[in-house]
């Protein structure tokens, strides 16, 4: 376990809490109650650390503490929504500030680093309130103070971090009446403490120490919410985000301008770059008092009632026809998924698509409805978050949750965008799920697998998404991994060449199933994908 955070392990965080914020955010969503019961603090969060995520992957390979975190902190700042993402970005801010200062994250850099988090985040809100993502900051800088005057080593002091957050958070609705009367903690501070988890997973080795804990969902329907919330009929209409190039002292100005305007007023930044959130009934004011201090840009401004209502209208008022969003792991797959009517986003290993991507996807199908296929475990949070960004914006858009190529083909194959949507989604996911994935690739370096020890060189073979089979020759492992994915029984094998894929590969495998499954229909594509000579899917 490492004594010290250093860069590596800083870039693995912050990817580990993008994951970790993927799987968690419709919880989070769905705790949102304060001070808007608009269920998007989940996605919120998920976007923020998206692009700090960006910005550390830009990053060369070799850079040092100093930059990683600048970075994290740099995109945060830049990609934040929502008043906890703003927040979150502060809290990142405050973090950097310190690393920077002192190039390593031990635990004594840690205790600092989170108070200097805390005191940042508080000073950043107009009126600080308990019970939400602020009494875990306070609760988490105290625990770090007394794990490092308690002595004890990285790994034990962020355990004490984690459960000091776990226990402000489950006391967040003896502190908020509106958490209290929804029956539900605090949502941003639910999606902090998963980014402690994260980095209590990476400085422990990358083993999770918990049990999975899902936190209650709201106890009211989400119509009855707003009766648990600061959206009163008086209270301000339009929530308004800007980022602002100005000056500290013109920022102390706006701040004083902004306040009596409305409520939930966060300023974070630093560096003559701001970003600006608050909740207002004249918008326009909110936006020309950016204008007298800076260049605000990037101005987004969301009408509370209006996005309620839209998500009331989507509910009640299916539409038949569906468009179709395809994530592609090579150009012959591209061409596949779009001679099936989908618009196609260029993805896989090395060039996932991020949240923007798939957004842009989804408008240019120019369709009241859209369906997703992310074909890959790791796009499908950026799929789903996407999709409850669409739906901000008055679009339909459902998930199909394919994790593998082949899964995402059976899907588009099935699609017909005359049908009805839902009938459209029971086909396709019911396609998907009876596809079960395979392929085979060179292993690039020494691991343990599933299957045992692999070195440089030796082939590989994956069934169902883990590495099932080692060996020396890469058609006797495919032929391996058909015959465990035929095990099961089906009636159709589709095989997809990847780039530069040697044709005795495939030869090999038809020849095998020619001569033992004569009842087995194979299909062969080009699929151009990298790093995998041959994908197989049975259905």
């Amino acid at each position: 376990m490492p004594e010290l955070l250093d860069a590596r392990i800083a870039r693995l965080w912050a990817v580990r809490s993008l994951l970790a914020l993927g799987r968690a955010r419709e919880e989070i969503d769905a705790l949102n109650v304060y001070p808007v019961p608009d269920g998007d603090t989940g996605t919120n969060l998920y976007l923020t650390v998206e692009a700090a995520c960006a910005a550390v992957l830009a990053l060369p390979p070799d850079a040092d503490l100093r930059t990683v975190a600048e970075a994290f902190a740099h995109g945060a700042l830049l990609g934040a929504r929502g008043n906890s993402g703003i927040i979150t970005a502060q809290i990142v801010r405050g973090w950097a500030d310190v690393l920077a200062e002192r190039g390593v994250m031990d635990v004594a850099s840690t205790a600092e680093a989170m108070r200097r988090a805390d005191t940042q985040a508080w000073a950043a809100v107009g009126e600080p309130v308990e019970g939400t993502i602020l009494s875990l900051t306070r609760a988490v800088a105290q625990a770090a103070e007394d794990a490092a005057a308690a002595g004890l080593d990285l790994p034990a002091a962020v355990g004490a971090v984690v459960v000091a957050a776990r226990e402000a958070l489950d006391r967040t609705p003896d502190q908020l009446e509106a958490l209290r009367r929804a029956g539900v903690v605090d949502a941003g501070g639910r999606g902090f403490l998963v980014v402690l988890e994260a980095l209590e997973d990476v400085v422990r080795g990358g083993t999770p120490t918990r049990e999975a804990r899902s936190y209650r969902r709201p106890a009211l329907p989400v119509a009855d919410l707003s009766e648990c919330s600061d959206l009163e009929e008086d209270g301000p209409a339009y929530e308004v985000m800007y980022l602002l190039d100005a000056t500290a002292d013109a920022v102390l100005t706006l701040r004083t301008r902004l306040a009596p305007l409305g409520d939930s007023l966060v300023v974070v930044g630093g560096g003559g770059l701001w970003h600006v959130h608050v909740h207002v009934d004249d918008p326009g004011a909110a936006v020309e008092a950016g204008v007298e201090a800076g260049r605000p840009h990037r101005i987004r401004v969301t009408h509370f009632a209006e996005q309620l209502a839209a998500a009331s209208r989507r509910r009640a008022a299916p539409r038949a026809g569906a468009g179709l969003v395809a994530c592609a792991a090579g150009p012959g797959l591209a061409e596949l998924f779009a001679s099936a009517g989908a618009v196609v986003v260029p993805a896989g290993p090395g060039q996932r698509p991020s949240t923007a991507d798939l957004l842009d996807a989804v408008h240019r199908c120019a369709a009241e409805a859209v369906v997703l296929l992310p074909n890959d475990s790791d796009t499908l949070a950026v799929a789903e978050a996407a999709a409850t960004a669409a739906r901000e914006s008055g679009l339909r858009v459902a998930v199909v949750p394919t994790r593998a190529q082949v899964q995402g083909l059976a899907a588009a194959a099935v699609h017909d965008p005359t049908r009805q949507v839902g009938d459209d989604i029971v086909r396709m996911s019911s396609a998907a799920a009876s596809t079960r994935d395979g392929g085979v690739t060179v292993a690039a370096k020494d691991a343990f697998t599933m299957a045992g020890p692999c070195s440089v060189g030796d082939a590989l073979g994956v069934v169902q998404g883990d590495f099932a089979v080692v060996g020396s020759d890469l058609a006797t492992v495919a032929v391996e991994v058909v015959e465990r994915l035929l095990a099961g029984g089906g009636e159709l094998v589709t095989l997809v060449t990847g780039l530069d894929a040697d044709p005795a590969l495939v030869e090999a495998v038809t020849a095998h199933l020619h001569r033992t499954r004569r009842d087995v229909e194979v299909v062969v594509h080009a699929g151009g994908q990298p790093r995998y000579p041959l994908l197989v899917g049975v259905e």
